[in-house]
């Protein structure tokens, strides 16, 4: 039984790895390279490199890549992550491929903002998939794990001044508006990064004050499938017996109990809280 689940869980995983880096890697091929926009990373720097070398982006991108991904086995050994490792070439392989399929000359459109915002959400959305699933894209995210091990150096610091020098570079490569372009990308990124991790973690928390606590119970155990806490309280007012119902529960279960419980128990008081922090069974972070 615990394999099969293990096997399911697995499957999920890479499912889930693999479709978010298609994602990563439209972005990146479709938005991100053909305006040079140069915000950081090793997609980034490639942009950059290329545009001094007789080297498409996507070739450097591979090649630097398999680099980093190489030197992480040297440093790590066995112990480094399969799943980075997984994501790393797909992420590494995608935007030589489209290279040979779909070569490009220039932006999809005359409209540079549009394509910022692309180049800008559909790589953060995919990093976001990755962190949130205990992986990563490989890249700077390896270098920042051999200076975790050998300095003491702020590591978020450090990378974010590459970023920074990368950008930088790009206005002296190409001009000031590509610089530019680059700067907005690189302060967005962040942003749109813990912004997605945010709303992919997000429940809703939920306290039930009732006078029968069955019927909700029941539903949340049978039909949801979750669990809940219950205990008693006094009413602070008219010193009634009621009962508290605690339970957290994900965003489309949370519109069925609401209806669920203005069906059985209309009068009863809710109190509905959003978290994106929640750490236990049937959440996040619970081996």
């Amino acid at each position: 039984m615990e394999k099969r689940i293990a096997r399911k869980k697995n499957i999920y995983e890479y499912t889930m790895f693999t479709l978010a880096s298609i994602v990563m890697v439209i972005g990146i091929y479709f938005f991100k390279f053909p305006n040079n926009f140069s915000f950081g990373g090793v997609s980034g720097f490639s942009i950059v490199l290329a545009a001094l070398m007789p080297v498409t982006p996507g070739r450097i991108n591979l090649i630097i890549n398999i680099a980093l991904l190489l030197l992480g086995f040297m440093v790590f050994g066995k112990s480094f992550g399969i799943k980075t490792t997984y994501i790393t070439l797909l992420v590494s392989f995608g935007p030589r491929i489209l290279e040979k399929i779909h070569p490009m000359d220039g932006p999809l459109t005359n409209q540079p903002v549009l394509e910022l915002i692309f180049a800008i959400a559909l790589p953060a959305f995919a990093s976001a998939v990755f962190f949130n699933m205990g992986a990563s894209s490989g890249g700077t995210d390896i270098v920042a794990m051999i200076l975790k091990k050998y300095t003491k150096i702020d590591i978020g610091a450090a990378l974010f001044l590459t970023d920074v020098l990368i950008v930088v570079s790009s206005c002296f490569v190409f001009d000031i508006q590509t610089g530019l372009f680059s700067l907005v990308g690189l302060l967005a990124k962040s942003l749109v990064v813990d912004e997605t991790i945010e709303n992919i973690n997000l429940a809703k928390y939920f306290t039930i004050i009732c006078d029968n606590p069955d019927p909700i119970v029941d539903f949340i155990i049978n039909d949801l499938h979750k669990s809940a806490t219950v205990y008693k309280a006094t009413g602070a007012y008219q010193h009634n017996e009621k009962t508290i119902i605690l339970t957290i529960l994900k965003r489309q279960q949370a519109v069925d109990l609401k209806h669920q419980i203005k069906k059985v128990q209309p009068g009863a008081f809710i109190a509905i809280t959003n978290s994106s922090e929640i750490v236990g069974k049937g959440f996040r972070g619970y081996n």
